[in-house]
């Protein structure tokens, strides 16, 4: 009523082409931020802190020792990017970014988009069961866009490798079958069978059961374990070793992280049950 702008129009509902009088808009305490950048710099300049996440789910909460579901889950780190090497790892938890509560998973690119480039945080993080602070800096998003389009374009994708069906799981050699997986040493011929990056260090998973957990899980054959419950494995043998020693010590479901063939990790739960 006073003239003010308190938001900026970017969508209305609209079932017959026409407007209902539901609208959204942008507020404008995040219009502003942009505002002031677009004026010192002629362009936006927004933090970003170059890591892959995923969201806790309950039973990833369960396998990382949290009594509740919450934060965002590190599942990679982008190469080059702000944290590359430096504080934050592969399995951390962002509890805190900068003072403010990562709730839920997607809560982490608005804070962190927000933040000034350049500028020192301290993020609460969870790892190994215990919670922690450390700081980091914080790169360009902008930058970072470029770099992951880079990447891309220099990465092979399953959409554009002419790789052949793997042979069947026999033709590898001695393994062992754990959680529904059959499992085999990744060695030179695994890597040629299945196309597997020379960075990839794990097991790599020759077989999958059908309605076993792991195929719940949609853990496909050419998947590589890399840690279970954040421990590295080597051999099918340290699969069903870590396996087994989550089960006495309680665990209901085992967290994997999975590499495919190009070295791109998430993070599964698997029922032990």
């Amino acid at each position: 009523m006073k003239g003010e702008v308190i938001g900026i129009n970017t969508a209305i509902i609209s079932p017959t082409g026409g407007s209902i009088g539901i609208g959204f808009s942008v507020p404008t305490e995040l219009a502003g931020n942009v505002i002031s950048q677009l004026r010192e710099f002629g362009e936006t300049h927004r933090g970003w802190l170059g890591v892959r996440i995923q969201p806790v789910t309950a039973d990833i909460a369960e396998s990382l020792k949290m009594e509740t579901p919450k934060g965002a889950l590190v599942a990679g780190i982008i190469k080059g990017g702000p944290v590359d090497g430096g504080a934050i790892k592969t399995g951390d938890v962002i509890l805190k970014f900068d003072g403010r509560d990562v709730v839920e998973m997607r809560d982490l690119p608005r804070v962190v988009a927000e933040s000034p480039v350049g500028k020192a945080v301290d993020v609460v993080i969870v790892r190994d069961g215990k919670e922690m602070t450390v700081k980091v800096t914080l790169g360009r998003l902008e930058d970072g866009e470029n770099l992951a389009e880079a990447e891309a374009k220099t990465s092979p994708t399953e959409e554009g490798t002419d790789q052949a069906e793997p042979p069947p799981a026999a033709d590898l050699p001695a393994s062992d079958v754990v959680l529904g997986m059959k499992l085999a040493v990744l060695d030179a011929e695994s890597r040629k069978t299945y196309g597997i990056s020379e960075d990839v260090e794990g097991v790599v998973i020759a077989e999958v059961q059908p309605q076993s957990a792991a195929a719940e899980r949609r853990i496909a054959s050419g998947d590589v374990i890399v840690e279970i419950g954040q421990e590295a494995m080597k051999t099918p043998e340290d699969v069903s070793a870590r396996v087994e020693e989550l089960k006495a010590d309680g665990r209901r479901n085992a967290l994997l992280m999975i590499a495919n063939k190009t070295g791109e990790l998430r993070f599964v739960t698997v029922r032990m049950e």
